[in-house]
């Protein structure tokens, strides 16, 4: 490792946060780390030093920072600059200069502070001191899979010990997750897999062994929104060798209206990369919300599961199911690469079986019927006398991987 003290982005509008920009340089380096400052501001120029000015900002965007000022609006002004710190962020990455990123921001610092952390790989600490954090305001597809957020108290204007402390507590946070970091080796060929959790859908507990013993290194995603976001970025990317996406329950949840979402792109990310897909359609008679609040009126009257006092799920309408079926092969059918459906026509979630909560053999099978009349295209359709969690189910799932690697489809697995 280099001798060199690492450095942290640090991004904030010098206009009218210089305090807080020195406060928070003074603090990276009493813990021992360098910041490099970038100043995002559009209004005057602040008394903090600053590495980057906002004139270099505003020309990473492809204008100039008299340009931004007279765009017309605050809004526009500051999606210019969120454009230019994330170019720069981008490009100190790349050459080595920055280890971390840390910024500091109202309203406006952290919309554009989503943009510079989403232009920094999985792996590079990023920290976002923000009067927002964690605020219904924030709509989840701009969290980046690795983002940590301090809600910044009594930080609106001017410094006093509140804010003092939230902005400390960002500064350590940033310093020690560089310390700590450990970047994804690469160092075997990434299976990216989906699942509900062990109580609901457990083929994980013997697929995760399999694939490690062939050579693989496998990430298994918490699919109740925020798992899945990570999930497809990582696989539009390309950065799976192959996946078992087998919880499509987030797709459910959005076409059944639940706030407990990944978004609409949901299903899409490895047929646009082409990375091979192995598919199941787990936990999508489920639509989830949450424990704390009513029923939703939509889903009055369906059995209910209630997982834990965060989340619960009710089953869905035979005629949701069938649009659900739809909208899966739609998407398989769009996709680039190699694409395997396997459907298990004795159950596809734990407490969908006989005497648990949520046994709907009708609506099982209005699925199942719809299901294999929207398969099109090239995705191949394997149909399982199983249940999603029976042995036979991960079976099929091994054999079908075990011909692409033979095929060449998948790279071998390494030791």
């Amino acid at each position: 490792m280099s001798s060199q003290p690492a450095t942290v982005l640090l991004v904030g509008t010098a206009d009218t946060k210089s305090d807080e920009i020195a406060y928070l340089q003074e603090r990276i380096r009493a813990l021992g780390a360098v910041p490099l400052t970038m100043d995002v501001g559009v209004l005057a120029a602040g008394h903090a030093p600053v590495d980057i000015a906002n004139t270099e900002v505003a020309e990473a965007a492809g204008t100039t920072i008299e340009a931004v000022i007279g765009s017309g609006d605050e809004n526009t002004a500051m999606t210019l600059m969120a454009q230019g710190a994330a170019a720069n962020a981008a490009r100190l990455h790349a050459e080595g200069r920055i280890q971390g990123f840390l910024a500091l921001g109202g309203s406006m610092g952290t919309d554009l502070a989503f943009d510079v952390a989403a232009a920094l790989p999985l792996g590079v600490p990023k920290v976002v001191v923000s009067t927002i954090a964690y605020s219904h305001l924030i709509p989840p597809e701009r969290i980046t899979p690795d983002l940590i957020m301090v809600l910044w108290a009594g930080g609106l204007y001017g410094l006093n010990s509140l804010c003092q402390s939230a902005l400390a507590q960002g500064a350590g946070a940033v310093v020690g997750a560089m310390q700590a970091a450990q970047p994804p080796r690469m160092d075997r060929p990434l299976v990216g897999m989906t699942s509900l959790g062990k109580s609901c859908l457990a083929y994980m507990v013997r697929l995760k062994p399999a694939l490690e013993q062939r050579g693989y290194e496998v990430a298994v995603f918490h699919t109740t929104g925020m798992g899945g976001r990570a999930f497809e970025a990582l696989a539009r990317a390309g950065r799976f060798c192959a996946v078992m996406d087998f919880s499509l329950q987030e797709l459910a949840n959005h076409l059944g209206g639940s706030v407990v979402t990944s978004g609409p792109d949901r299903l899409t990310g490895a047929g646009a990369s082409g990375t091979p897909q192995l598919v199941a359609p787990g936990a999508v008679d489920m639509v989830d919300f949450p424990a704390w609040q009513p029923v939703p009126a939509v889903l009055e009257g369906r059995a209910v599961h209630v997982h834990n006092r965060l989340i619960a799920s009710a089953t869905s309408a035979p005629s949701l199911r069938r649009h659900i079926a739809a909208e899966i092969g739609a998407r398989l059918a769009a996709a680039k690469g190699p694409t395997t459906l396997l459907l298990p026509t004795r159950g596809i979630e734990q407490w969908d079986q006989p005497g648990e909560p949520l046994h709907d053999p009708e609506g099982l099978f209005a699925f199942l019927a719809a299901m294999r009349t929207s398969v099109s295209g090239s995705t191949k359709l394997v149909e399982l006398d199983a249940h999603i969690n029976d042995e036979a189910f991960c079976g099929a799932a091994l054999a079908q991987f075990d011909r692409w690697v033979a095929e060449g489809v998948v790279p071998p697995g390494r030791s």
